[in-house]
């Protein structure tokens, strides 16, 4: 079996759109998990970090801004590359996400799966070089 290129957790509530997103990530070799609400991506987060977190910003029981901002607070999540991927496309928005610390703020309707595998792929490749 081949080698993982990086683990990425995926916290998601639109189902199709997580599915999406980890059949892409898994035919390409990433390792990738999915949680379905806030709660539940915060445990997988913290009990297991991955390399990369694709994180939406409308979630149920815990809101993607709120995870984000705990994690830049924690000291094992703080390095973390944190992609915000969402419709949420109001300046406002795009804004308190990256001034909460996210590396980008993608726009599901601007960008088409492999263009987000891009940019996953643009910043695991930075955090290792």
């Amino acid at each position: 079996m081949a080698t993982s290129k990086g683990n990425i957790l995926l916290i998601e509530d639109d189902a199709f759109i997580a599915g999406m997103y980890q059949t892409k990530l898994a035919m390409l070799g990433y390792t990738i998990r999915v949680a379905s609400d806030g709660e539940e991506g915060w445990t997988m987060l913290t009990t297991e970090p991955p390399d990369l977190l694709l994180l939406d910003v409308v979630l149920p029981k815990r809101d993607g801004f709120e995870i984000l901002a705990a994690a830049r607070k924690d000291p094992k999540l703080q390095q973390l590359p944190i992609l915000l991927l969402t419709n949420l496309g109001q300046k406002p928005d795009v804004q308190r996400g990256l001034e909460l610390g996210a590396n980008d703020y993608i726009i599901k309707a601007h960008f088409t799966p492999s263009e987000v595998v891009e940019k996953i792929e643009k910043v695991l490749r930075g955090k290792t070089s």
